[in-house]
């Protein structure tokens, strides 16, 4: 096992790791906004670490290059469908929680 293999099974297994915890941020969150927010955070930094990985296993620098672009892709993918989504439930009336 090289260097390389080791770096990208540990840039994995912390990109797995940040979409379970925007998973369980799905399921555990009260309301919309902190829902959408687990998602969106926890969402784009695991697929960072997993592009990033598999950069590292890459055999050609232009194979990493489109990943870096379809990353970037789903980053504003990703903000601007969570904008819409935060946009539309305020429309409706749904308002943040707030603690007691």
């Amino acid at each position: 096992m090289t260097v390389a293999d080791l770096g990208a099974a540990v840039l994995a297994a912390a990109g797995s790791m940040f979409f379970v915890a925007g998973t369980l941020g799905l399921v555990r969150f009260p309301d919309v906004y902190s829902r959408l927010h687990a998602l969106t955070k926890a969402d784009n930094v695991g697929l960072g670490l997993i592009v990033l990985a598999t950069i590292l296993r890459a055999q050609e620098a232009g194979i990493g290059l489109r990943l870096a672009a379809a990353w970037l892709l789903v980053l504003f993918a990703s903000a601007l469908a969570s904008h819409l989504i935060a946009r539309e439930a305020l429309r409706r009336g749904i308002r943040p929680m707030r603690r007691p």
